[in-house]
């Protein structure tokens, strides 16, 4: 296999080569391979690994960051022979994602922990290590594209649109942009593993990291339960014309647009018998509000918290394509900003979108697929555009 070593140093804007250089290594194979590619480019590589959580985990676990993925990193590193450190961020973690994962629940908000881990641990703290090691570079396995021109730093999609994880950074500034690397953005998820397979890499055939890392059975209900110092009332499930249909023991169980597990199926003569829908969750009232899917339709949506990769915001009004769901689709909008200091705008979508919910993030891109920037969804509505 021919690896082009002077093409990706050219095309990832990296430092020249035998420059140290940290990489964040969760033991996938995605990390593990941008480790190998620029530590066989001729760069000093410094693996870090960071123990997040403690939990007991099936091997066929498909999560990042646990006890049998550091193991997997270290084996990389030696294989390889570059330094590699285990830091413990555990409380670090507890406190900027598992915290605020469960508050959102709470508050009937729909999270992505993953965008919070890029926000604080990873992006916050691992650069701290990274500036600590006397290194200006630290490079991850996202699959994204990094643009530097004139002093400018952008982000695009990856190559690999399957894979592409601009979404989940968004919220990443200019001054973390300019340390970050990310070697992966012009690879196709096979090639990667093609890649790993030539270097002889243990982790070439290992599953890619699907469950959230802190939750490795996927129940989330159970996890909220544990983690939640008082207990939650029990409250109504209704239509949105104040019809109760049921009762449920927290609104954390729920979030817009679920369609399974709501309990109140197969109740005659209701909604001409097609399956219901969560529309809204009233935190107030503690309801949670159910109808059809057609219901769920939104062509508003409302946004706090901008960022934007230019220091100037492109204007009060522009038009982009956005994207409301990590796994969803591009679709053609207008934005509006509608308070500069405040980091608010409104979204208008050119097409509708179902079950968009507060919690999530809206990302701007323009025709080109370049990141322009997002936002923090706080609600939908469905006026007509």
């Amino acid at each position: 296999m021919k690896i082009n070593y002077n093409d990706i140093i050219k095309k990832n804007n990296l430092p020249a080569v035998g420059s140290k250089i940290v990489v964040a290594m969760s033991g996938g194979v995605d990390s593990s391979v941008t480790a190998t590619l620029l530590h066989h480019a001729g760069y000093d590589v410094i693996g870090i690994t960071m123990q997040l959580y403690q939990s007991k985990l099936r091997s066929d676990s498909k999560t990042c960051c646990s006890g049998r993925d550091i193991s997997d990193a270290r084996k990389v590193a030696k294989k390889l022979g570059f330094k590699h450190f285990i830091i413990d961020y555990q409380k670090e973690f507890e406190k900027s994602v598992i915290d605020n994962f469960v508050d959102s629940y709470k508050s009937g908000q729909t999270p992505i922990p993953c965008i919070k881990c890029n926000q604080t641990v990873k992006f916050r703290d691992l650069l701290n290590f990274t500036h600590s090691m006397n290194c200006n570079y630290l490079a991850t396995g996202h699959y994204v594209k990094r643009v530097e021109k004139n002093g400018k730093i952008n982000l695009f999609q990856a190559k690999d649109k399957k894979k592409d994880q601009s979404y989940f950074l968004f919220a990443t500034t200019q001054k973390q942009l300019k340390y970050l690397r990310f070697p992966l953005g012009h690879f196709t998820k096979k090639q990667i593993r093609e890649v790993a397979e030539f270097y002889n890499l243990d982790v070439a055939s290992k599953p890619d990291s699907q469950d959230i890392c802190f939750i490795p059975d996927g129940n989330y209900r159970d996890f909220i339960k544990k983690n939640v110092n008082k207990a939650f009332k029990e409250g109504n499930i209704e239509t949105q014309d104040g019809k109760i249909l049921g009762t449920h023991n927290g609104i954390y169980d729920f979030t817009i647009g679920q369609r399974k597990g709501i309990g109140v199926g197969g109740i005659s003569g209701i909604n001409n018998h097609k399956p219901f829908y969560v529309l809204d969750i009233d935190t107030k009232n503690n309801k949670v509000i159910i109808g059809p899917k057609e219901k769920l339709k939104k062509y508003y949506v409302y946004l706090r918290d901008l960022n934007f990769f230019s220091k100037i915001v492109p204007s009060k009004k522009f038009d982009a394509l956005v994207k409301v769901r990590s796994r969803r689709n591009l679709i053609s909008a207008k934005i509006k900003v509608s308070n500069v200091s405040k980091k608010t705008a409104i979204v208008q979508l050119l097409e509708p979108e179902f079950g968009i919910a507060p919690g999530q993030a809206c990302v701007f891109y323009n025709n080109l697929k370049k990141v322009i920037g997002g936002g923090w969804i706080t609600a939908g509505e469905k006026k007509s555009p």
